[in-house]
């Protein structure tokens, strides 16, 4: 599941995009930031995994435009990445799979019982990752793995679920 541990205030851009990406003020004063996951093992060995901060922006909008120019610029490893959108508290706005210089945005859950099925199932995924993980099947746990991670970006916080939702219906 995404970690939504406060950002750090004074966080730089990162320097994995081009310089282009970037909007010309990293200001951490803007609502929205468009992150990636931390992949760092030692930080989610920790739990202090945070988010990485990839730009901020003023609307969500923007952030997802933003999102899109992302994609465009990453190179693609072996699984997709998941770009998440974040409120100005860390609260889960939007999610996307980025794919081939685009975002499959991922339709947030719808209630309260829609998340706990959700969770649920993520929970499931892991738990047969961590079986096919002792028969030495590293490509098979990677694919549940993803697909887990999936599932959990629908896990929209409950205050923008409809927001996002309807965003997503005009977007189309």
């Amino acid at each position: 599941m995404f970690d939504h541990v406060p950002l750090a205030s004074n966080m730089l851009p990162p320097t994995e995009l081009p310089v282009a990406f970037l909007p010309s003020s990293f200001s951490p004063d803007q609502p929205f930031a468009l992150t990636l996951p931390n992949v760092n093992p030692a930080a989610a060995l920790s739990g202090m995994a945070q988010p990485v901060v990839l730009a901020r922006f003023a609307s969500l909008a923007d952030a997802m435009q933003g999102a899109v120019k992302a994609a465009d610029h990453m190179e693609f490893q072996a699984a997709p990445q998941i770009l998440a959108i974040l409120d100005r508290d860390d609260r889960l706005v939007l999610a996307g799979v980025a794919i081939s210089g685009t975002v499959a945005w991922c339709h947030p859950v719808q209630s309260a019982a829609e998340a706990r099925a959700v969770v649920m199932e993520a929970s499931a995924l892991r738990a047969q990752v961590a079986r096919v993980s002792d028969r030495q099947e590293a490509e098979l746990a990677a694919r549940l793995r993803q697909r887990a991670r999936r599932l959990e970006a629908r896990l929209v916080d409950p205050l923008w679920r409809a927001f996002a939702g309807r965003t997503l219906q005009i977007a189309a």
